[in-house]
């Protein structure tokens, strides 16, 4: 599973793959996907939700270049895969889901597997204003444009990877500089669930 991520599909940060190794993603699945967990592919986790792609995972967290002690905010936790593989990195992550029962799951999960992670139950569109700034934001479902409330939480010299567009969604980076300035650029595409507002 690593090698293929390194080989075939490019992604060479070693704090992602060390992660990738060691986070178990069957235990994040529904257990009639128990035999495809190290598959490159998402899965349905209830709520009209996915767990992303191992490589998506991988690409985004390359992406943000996350790194130990960095205040990471995800947005989206989902299953919880993706913060799991932020904590494991080392990072103090805080993560927003706005269906409940995802949220409590997600919960129990990190807190079995030891992994110390800040949830949120809430609308991700609005981030967490009360712990801002963050050094870095990953958000795990697809906009039409970048949330103005996320970039207000976005430390100087910090990023935000998001999925842009409607149909046709691009993996995108925006870099902010020490001087407060932001820098956008797309990569490949990709197709996320939607980001809604409110919670449910």
């Amino acid at each position: 599973m690593v090698e293929y991520l390194q080989s075939v599909r490019g992604i060479t940060n070693q704090n992602v793959l060390n992660a990738i190794l060691n986070v178990p993603r069957h235990l994040f699945l529904d257990s009639s996907f128990l035999e495809f967990a190290y598959e490159d592919k998402p899965f349905p986790i209830g709520s009209d939700q996915t767990i992303s792609s191992l490589y998506t995972v991988a690409f985004q967290t390359q992406l943000i270049n996350a790194q130990p002690k960095e205040k990471i905010l995800e947005i989206g936790t989902g299953s919880g895969y993706q913060s799991a593989i932020l904590a494991q990195i080392g990072a103090e992550v805080y993560s927003i889901e706005r269906h409940r029962n995802l949220h409590i799951k997600a919960k129990n999960i990190l807190s079995k597997l030891n992994y110390r992670v800040n949830l949120f139950y809430g609308d991700g569109y609005l981030g967490v204003d009360n712990y801002a700034p963050f050094d870095k934001i990953i958000v795990t479902c697809g906009a039409t444009d970048i949330p103005e409330p996320l970039l207000k939480q976005l430390n100087n010299g910090g990023c935000i990877v998001i999925p842009i567009g409607f149909q046709n969604q691009k993996m995108t980076l925006i870099s902010r500089d020490s001087s407060g300035n932001d820098i956008k650029k797309e990569y490949e595409n990709c197709k996320f669930v939607p980001l809604l507002r409110d919670r449910e």
